[in-house]
């Protein structure tokens, strides 16, 4: 389940919630209680460890990802 980043207006804290998809825009309340709150725009990391080599050899993704420069 996705979790979603808040910001709460009237005591100026954030908070996460997971809830469905279906749910990301419905209103949430902060855990004291203020109704006034707001989502953030979350990144994401996605990645492998650090310690893990990079693939050899063409990988899919551009003309030159895909093996046609040369």
């Amino acid at each position: 389940m996705p979790r979603y980043e808040y910001r709460c207006r009237p005591c100026d804290s954030t908070f996460e919630l997971n809830r469905p998809m279906a749910e990301s825009s419905a209103p949430a309340v902060c855990p004291e209680g203020h109704e006034d709150t707001v989502k953030l725009l979350s990144a994401v990391a996605v990645g492998g460890s650090a310690s893990a080599p990079a693939p050899k050899g063409g990988g899919g993704g551009g003309c030159c990802g895909g093996g046609c420069c040369g």
